[in-house]
């Protein structure tokens, strides 16, 4: 039972303004294993003060960016030695399997606060260029106090994602975590105390969606950085719109991975696993449209069912399990309840279905649906669970138009023999991370979604962009 009662605000643990706690319950146990205090609206009002006493007259964004990324450094150091726990916190609290929190839940945060901390020590906050009549100063600014809001499905990964470069610029941050994977977040602020960051520049107060309005609607909260569901991102950006407040929004998506004819399927589908079904479907970039060619269709179907049997169901702190249970039984509702639209639609679930692999914990049978087209609400909808649809498509420019037909666009990735023909269709398909033969989210480059997937760009240099203001300054 990992207890705690208080909040950590303005550099200290301090009490929360109610007396509501948010029990955390544990996917495979379906028992409690945690507590933390439910955050307010005054809560909230207390952290912002925090965060903007610490921008407006704090020394954080009045050191050098440098000398910021060093303090960076230190947490990563910090971060490194802890991941392991890390790791295994987020597999207790939300059932993602301990070989994909030790392979991606901790080691990405980590590798992003590396990052952001080398990219920070010459990042160029002033650069001189030639004007008119003398020479004008382009300075780079800190944006301000930031409110970043992040789901429960890869909890760490979403903080620092926003984190790691809003400390670089000089901003000073609110954390709102979901109320259903808190824990990991309390490890993270001891890490931010010991690192030496100063007092009010992290502030981490858990809550549900009442609070989370408030805090993003607060007048002190100079940009929102959201990640979650593409009808919570229309809400915020309303708000952000309403205000002309920043916002950084990374939403849904239903990613299609093209399988081309000249792919060696068995080499394919050891990558495909992850890409598919990676923290048991519960990812936003998550591949669950496979399109197949006609002449291939029903090889690529039995491939694919035979990857999904052959990954083990269950305990996810068993490190030989693939796929656990999902965060919440309202999850595991929903994703059942796609199933059965499947199946009224005339899909068949050529794997799993509707009995579930086990009586206890929120476990849904990895399902493949064949029979499929690109008009289904499976092919449409993010289902958020270990669902994947085969859509059969006519030639090459077909299967780009079924990858396209979608109100998404966050990710996508082509398998094939020719990297140049793979390399080919990933410009023609508008989605904003791509792979070929592979999937990866690199810390160096930009991470995103075009349509419905969301505003804005994380990570890379870009990332650093989003948190800071352009000045210029014209002289003799």
């Amino acid at each position: 039972m990992r207890q705690h009662d208080t909040l950590f605000i303005g550099g200290d643990w301090v009490a929360p303004a109610g007396t509501g706690t948010i029990d955390v319950v544990s996917p495979h146990t379906e028992e409690i294993i945690g507590r933390v205090p439910d955050g307010t609206p005054a809560d909230m009002d207390r952290a912002v003060a925090a965060a903007r006493q610490a921008f407006d007259h704090g020394p954080w964004p009045r050191m050098t960016m440098a000398e910021r990324a060093a303090v960076v450094g230190r947490l990563a150091e910090l971060y490194a030695a802890r991941q392991g726990e890390m790791a295994e916190i987020i597999t207790e609290e939300m059932g993602s399997p301990i070989t994909f929190s030790q392979m991606a839940q901790a080691p990405q945060p980590l590798g992003m606060l590396q990052y952001y901390a080398e990219l920070g020590a010459t990042f160029p906050v002033e650069e001189e260029r030639p004007g008119t009549f003398g020479t004008v100063t382009v300075r780079r600014e800190p944006v301000g106090v930031v409110a970043a809001v992040v789901p429960w499905n890869v909890p760490q990964f979403v903080i620092m994602i926003k984190l790691a470069p809003a400390l670089v610029a000089g901003c000073t941050v609110v954390v709102k975590p979901a109320p259903e994977t808190p824990l990991d977040s309390y490890l993270l602020a001891e890490m931010i105390k010991e690192a030496g960051v100063p007092d009010g520049v992290v502030n981490i107060v858990a809550a549900g969606r009442e609070a989370g309005e408030h805090l993003v609607s607060h007048p002190g909260v100079d940009k929102v950085a959201f990640t979650g569901s593409t009808a919570a991102g229309r809400r915020i950006a309303a708000i952000c719109g309403e205000q002309l407040k920043r916002c950084t929004l990374e939403l849904g998506g239903k990613s299609a991975a093209i399988i081309l004819d000249d792919c060696d399927l068995p080499s394919a589908m050891g990558f495909l696993s992850i890409a598919t079904l990676m923290n048991n479907g519960q990812a936003c970039v998550a591949q669950t449209r496979i399109l197949a060619s006609r002449d291939r269709y029903d090889e690529v179907v039995d491939a694919v069912a035979s990857m999904v049997r052959g990954m083990q169901v269950g305990d996810p702190s068993d490190p030989a399990t693939g796929i656990g249970p999902l965060v919440a039984r309202r999850q595991q509702e929903r994703v059942e309840g796609y199933i059965r639209i499947g199946i009224d639609e005339g899909a068949k679930p050529v794997v799993g279905g509707l009995d579930r692999p086990h009586d206890r914990g929120w476990y849904v049978a990895p399902t493949v649906f064949a029979g499929a087209t690109n008009e289904m609400r499976i092919a449409r909808e993010e289902i958020f669970g270990p669902v994947l649809t085969v859509i059969p498509y006519e030639d090459e420019a077909d299967a780009v138009r079924i990858a396209n037909d979608s109100d998404y666009g966050l990710a996508g990735t082509v398998w094939t023999a020719d990297t140049q023909r793979g390399l080919d269709i990933a410009r023609r398909v508008r989605a904003g991370t791509y792979g070929v033969n592979l999937y990866m989210i690199e810390n160096s480059s930009p991470f995103g979604g075009f349509k419905s997937s969301g505003l804005g760009r994380e990570l890379g240099p870009e990332g650093l962009a989003a948190y800071l203001e352009y000045k210029s300054i014209a002289h003799m």
